[in-house]
């Protein structure tokens, strides 16, 4: 019984891909006699998904969702969605088309495959569960676009107290904002704040002011306490001010933040961990200190 179970799964996976292949070339072939885009609606062809469900489903997503979305304009989720998609560092392998895509293909492709296995193995799932695999599938790339947006500002966050004394340094040293910036691009050799300062030379290199780079990376960025420093930082550079007591300002200030924010984290574990004391380990102790007590009691029992 499970051996047969286990070849009927087989012969599913494998009729599954043999569709997923042979769906893919005609699909690949009808787009290109229409003339239809096949890569990103910029035309620039992503990298590797980190996610293997991306991965497996961007060549369905770009042949099968993308031409029909292309047809919707929502010029302000789309500029929503890049502004996530480049707080999460995900701009080169996923954008806002490929977004909304995933959306809708996995948010259809979960509950369906959820409703065969119901359909040929008789699992007898009830509706509403087949409903939530589709929810499921229509979340996935927020989840996974907030999760890596999410550890790439606590990285943030803990670099840039350390990246503001650098450039602190480096300006009272002899050097001007942007070789301090170099500098510290150099020194770091990575890093979510390192990448950005990156993009802030380029486009420096590129012919934009100093205001309009930075203030560009507190948009991708979208995080107030690099939007406050940036901000005070062009400021200081309109009215003519010294850069490096500037930076020598904020490196104080955001240290001591970052004191407050270790201070308030702190707090919050002690709270949290009183849950678990008294749901597991005050009963253990309770039942190794009075059960013997109590067993005597009730059996006639000498311990």
């Amino acid at each position: 019984m499970v051996l047969s179970n286990i070849l009927l799964i087989l012969g599913l996976l494998l009729g599954g891909g043999s569709v997923y292949i042979a769906v893919s070339m005609i699909l690949e072939n009808f787009l290109q006699n229409q003339n239809l885009p096949l890569s990103w609606a910029s035309g620039d062809a992503p990298k590797k998904s980190k996610s293997g469900i991306i991965r497996i489903s961007r060549p369905l997503v770009h042949k099968l969702i993308l031409p029909v979305l292309s047809r919707y304009e929502l010029k302000e989720r789309r500029e929503k969605l890049k502004r996530e998609i480049q707080s999460a560092g995900l701009s080169q392998e996923l954008n806002e088309d490929e977004y909304l895509g995933l959306q809708v293909f996995l948010g259809l492709v979960f509950p369906l495959f959820i409703f065969s296995c119901n359909a040929l193995f008789n699992l007898e799932y009830p509706w509403y569960f087949i409903f939530g695999f589709g929810v499921l599938g229509f979340l996935f790339p927020y989840y996974y676009v907030k999760g890596y947006k999410d550890l790439r500002r606590f990285q943030i966050l803990i670099d840039l107290p350390f990246v503001v004394d650098l450039l602190a340094l480096s300006t009272e040293a002899g050097l001007d904002f942007i070789g301090a910036i170099t500098k510290v691009v150099e020194k770091m050799k990575g890093g979510p704040l390192a990448e950005e300062l990156g993009i802030v030379l380029k486009d420096l290199k590129l012919g934009s002011s100093r205001s309009e780079a930075l203030n560009a990376m507190a948009w991708r960025l979208n995080m107030s306490e690099v939007s406050s420093f940036i901000a005070v930082l062009t400021t200081a550079d309109s009215l003519g001010a010294s850069i490096g007591a500037v930076l020598r300002q904020q490196s104080e200030q955001l240290r001591q933040e970052r004191f407050v924010r270790a201070e308030k984290a702190g707090a919050e574990a002690s709270q949290k961990i009183f849950i678990p004391i008294v749901l597991f380990i005050l009963p253990a102790v309770l039942l190794i200190v009075f059960g013997p007590v109590v067993i005597q009691f009730m059996g006639g029992v000498k311990l």
